[in-house]
């Protein structure tokens, strides 16, 4: 068993002595029990689903009247702990994880489409090509069946094949067919939707099939309908959604906990799509879903492999670092191309310059769709949130500056100029953690300051400072808030010496948020300490999918 007393935390040491103290253990084996369920509770808390035992804790667990073994049982008695195998979860984890796995499973084993598709394929992604074209597999995969994952990196096309999936789909299908387009957050769901609304107008189709394609995307939150402040949703098994095919971009985001109920909740024959990005970073919360889907179910995941939009140095970047090639990754930086470079400069001198063009136009009273536009030009990325180079020391220092430079006049922590990210959830508001809003006057109320947020369907949407919920300055945010969104420029910070947040998939992240130009601010043993960490998180899933079918 490894120690990792350092990092319990205080709610870790309480649920593992209250736990403890009711095991049907000898006063002698209590300890080691309680050593055991505070490394689960710390772990869980990190993002893994489960923890793995020795023999010696997994006789200790069974023996301790607070666990029960999940080997092939299909409803299993309510105990705080479940033991599957050499794996010991909580057990509300336990329970999504094999809520998934045999959705998933009853998913694969409904019949097929029909398989008279070719016509209508070629007609979608052309014919007779030397090369194969892995859109066009994925399209095959996604008609014909219930369940599908389509990966790919940034530009390789993931919305412009969903788009085209959905119109063959409507060709296909009677009129009532119901469609919906979700993602995580409202960020990446405004994103799929612009896609959405831009790519359907260049389809080989009949305008009739194109104005029956969504162009309405929602929060996977907002979809399931969600019940604050409990952690239920208005749809699930008793109360299924009502559509015929869902499809969630960015879903290497979603975690065990939200994909499980959102798989609960579709209806019986219900078609699933996932799009995401398999190598970017894992949810927040627990598990690594995407990439478990898509290691135990490679014949349902089609990889697009062709990049149309991203190229030149940042994609050759973006594989460098996807292979761990710490020297290589780090002399192309050095090369000085204009798209993938080293930040020669000061990085707050050069961040409060690059907020120049946005503040301007607040003061030239420019229409708010302007001025959002313009914010989303450039964004900060760092790695951790506290200790030098960190989010909250960089927000700082960026703030301090532009006072100076008397760009901003913050009388008050609200100020003309703000930019703001929500990090808690508000429903009633629909506002979501990873939300960006801009605190600016409200010339319509003789300048009151209102905070602005667009919305998924590009409407603006406006509240009293003193309505939101929790926010915090974002002229710089963590790498993980960002996923969903792009930005033409990003700076990706690191700290100056290495630690146990940084990762591979960290720093592929953040550059692939960029659409033109990439700066990085580190020092080479750091970049190479990062690139040699890759996240590996403990799940069952990827074994409960490939085991024999549950129940």
């Amino acid at each position: 068993m490894h120690s990792q007393e350092s990092n319990f935390t205080a709610l870790d040491t309480a649920l593992s002595h209250f736990l403890a103290q009711r095991a049907n253990l000898p006063a002698a084996q209590k300890p080691l029990f309680q050593r055991w369920v505070e490394l689960l509770a710390n772990q869980q808390s990190q993002g893994h689903n489960c923890i793995r035992l020795d023999d010696e804790g997994r006789a200790l667990m069974l023996a301790s009247g607070l666990a029960i073994a999940a080997d092939g049982l299909e409803d299993i008695k309510t105990m705080p702990l479940v033991v599957e195998g050499d794996r010991l979860y909580l057990h509300r984890y336990w329970h999504y994880e094999h809520r998934l796995a045999g959705q998933i499973k009853t998913m694969l084993s409904w019949p097929q489409g029909r398989d008279d598709v070719q016509d209508v394929l070629a007609r979608y992604f052309g014919a007779d090509k030397e090369s194969v074209d892995w859109q066009c597999e994925a399209a095959k995969q996604a008609v014909s069946h219930a369940f599908c994952i389509i990966t790919g990196g940034p530009g390789t096309g993931k919305t412009t094949t969903v788009v085209k999936i959905l119109a063959i789909l409507l060709e296909r299908s009677d009129p009532s067919l119901h469609i919906a387009l979700a993602a995580p957050t409202g960020k990446a769901a405004m994103r799929l939707q612009d896609a959405v609304v831009s790519r359907k107008q260049e389809l080989p189709c009949s305008a009739a099939i194109k104005s029956r394609i969504p162009e309405t995307v929602t929060t996977l939150h907002r979809l399931l309908g969600s019940k604050p402040p409990s952690p239920y949703f208005h749809h699930n098994a008793q109360n299924p959604l009502s559509h015929d095919v869902v499809v969630i971009d960015e879903a290497s985001m979603v975690d065990l906990a939200l994909m499980s109920k959102l798989v609960d909740a579709l209806k019986p024959q219900a078609k699933l799509i996932l799009l995401g990005d398999k190598d970017q970073l894992v949810s927040v919360e627990s598990g690594a879903v995407l990439a478990d889907l898509s290691a135990a179910l490679p014949t349902q995941t089609v990889e697009l492999k062709t990049s149309h939009r991203f190229g030149g140095s940042i994609k050759e970047l973006a594989v460098l670092i996807r292979q761990g090639q710490a020297e290589k990754a780090w002399r192309l930086l050095e090369t000085g191309d204009t798209a993938c470079q080293l930040l020669a400069s000061d990085p707050i001198s050069y961040i409060a310059q690059r907020q120049k063009p946005y503040l301007s136009l607040i003061g030239k009273k420019a229409d708010i769709q302007e001025i959002f536009a313009a914010h989303g030009q450039f964004q900060t990325l760092c790695a951790n949130r506290q200790g030098k180079n960190s989010v909250v020391d960089i927000n700082q220092r960026v703030e301090r500056l532009l006072l100076r430079q008397q760009l901003i006049h913050p009388a008050s922590a609200w100020y003309s100029g703000r930019p703001v990210l929500v990090v808690q959830n508000s429903p009633a508001l629909h506002l979501y953690n990873g939300d960006i809003g801009l605190c600016l006057p409200d010339h319509g109320q003789g300048g009151k300051l209102m905070v602005f947020f667009q919305r998924a369907d590009g409407t603006i949407k406006t509240f009293p400072p003193n309505r939101l919920p929790n926010c915090e300055t974002v002229f710089a945010m963590t790498i993980h808030k960002s996923q969903g969104s792009e930005f033409e420029e990003v700076l990706v910070v690191l700290p100056e010496t290495g630690n146990a947040v940084l990762s591979r998939e960290l720093v592929y992240t953040a550059i692939t948020r960029a659409r033109k130009s990439v700066k990085l601010v580190s020092n080479q043993a750091v970049f190479a300490q990062t690139l040699g960490q890759t996240v590996d998180r403990v799940t069952g899933l990827v074994a409960k999918l490939q085991e024999g079918r549950l129940g």
